[in-house]
């Protein structure tokens, strides 16, 4: 009976991180749609310093983590400094501002789907710069993913859905949007040798320490000077409080979603977390094409299957490659 009811708790817990990430992340993907192509109050204006979002969720994660930390983490002695976050900051403020920018030249979906072919530029470097030979199953994901964002971006896209966009430019907004994964990649590759240096840092210790160091590179990059675009975007925020508004809840959606995140992978690992956050993506499209009113054609919507098969497909090579490892322990 123990074991049972130990079983629909977890059950009960794994469908609670479910919905945690997916109301989190596909609200914060509405509300950033929302942003970069509304038109707000009678004047029509657009919000088009899409950076500013990048330093308002620095801010508020900065505060959560603090609160966080706080709250619920133990003595976090023996952690990574706050200083050794500074180069992993510089590539983590740039990259998801290229990411975010990219919407003002691409519709959502095809960001979406563009920043989840991540597998693409680790395998290219992983091939030229160090040599590592990959599995043809793993050549196979790559196929399905790579082709289908080329097939979605070289698709026609609805006329309602181009002129939602600020200035619509696929070649620049596709670009963007590949740049992020690089420079996510190198933010990600330093984030791993501090938790490898300093074992005994937490999630929220990184989260901090990133954040804070985000803050402070976007309010010099947005403050820095007379007519920086950060006194824009705040008086745009003024005139225009429904935008305030919603960059509020975008950053707070962003917040909790790290929550949910970080207890999916302390319960259930990062497999778990993986196959969570890409079936959230393929909805975020889904909902973006029914409820912002952004139609796909066949084409573009075989696109998407193309690419969420090929994300699916590693997906499962990494299940079966830690059945093995598990195999390969019990047995020793």
């Amino acid at each position: 009976m123990e074991a049972h009811g130990g079983g629909v708790g977890r059950v009960l817990l794994l469908a609670f991180c479910i919905a945690g990430i997916w109301s989190a992340y596909i609200t914060q993907g509405v509300l950033q749609e929302t942003i970069s192509t509304k038109r707000f109050g009678p004047d029509g204006k657009r919000f088009e310093h899409l950076s500013f979002l990048n330093l308002a969720q620095n801010v508020v994660c900065l505060f959560w983590s603090f609160i966080m930390i706080k709250v619920w983490s133990r003595s976090s002695a023996g952690g990574a400094p706050w200083w050794s976050y500074w180069s992993a900051s510089i590539t983590n403020t740039i990259g998801p501002a290229m990411g975010i920018e990219a919407l003002k030249y691409i519709s959502y979906p095809g960001q979406v789907l563009a920043k989840s072919s991540k597998m693409i530029p680790v395998m290219v470097m992983g091939t030229l710069v160090y040599g590592i030979k990959y599995t043809i199953p793993e050549y196979i994901c790559t196929f399905l993913v790579a082709g289908g964002v080329s097939a979605f971006a070289l698709s026609k896209t609805s006329s309602k859905t181009i002129n939602k966009l600020a200035h619509p430019n696929a070649p620049l907004g596709y670009g963007l949007c590949f740049l992020n994964l690089a420079f996510d990649g190198f933010t990600n590759a330093t984030q791993d040798s501090i938790t490898t240096r300093y074992p005994k840092t937490t999630a929220w210790d990184i989260m901090l320490g990133m954040n804070l160091w985000g803050t402070i590179y976007n309010v010099v990059y947005m403050f820095g000077w007379p007519h920086a675009s950060g006194f824009t975007a705040v008086q745009f925020c003024r005139e225009h409080p429904e935008a305030a508004w919603d960059i509020l809840v975008y950053c707070l959606c962003g917040a909790v979603g790290q929550n949910f995140i970080f207890l999916t992978i302390s319960c259930f690992g990062s497999l778990v977390n993986t196959t969570i956050t890409t079936t959230r993506k393929f909805v975020s499209i889904v909902v973006s094409s029914l409820l912002s009113g952004n139609p796909l054609s066949l084409k573009q919507w075989g696109s998407v299957l193309m690419v969420f098969s090929g994300i699916s497909f590693q997906i499962f090579l990494k299940w079966r490659k830690l059945q093995r490892i598990q195999k390969k322990k019990k047995g020793a």
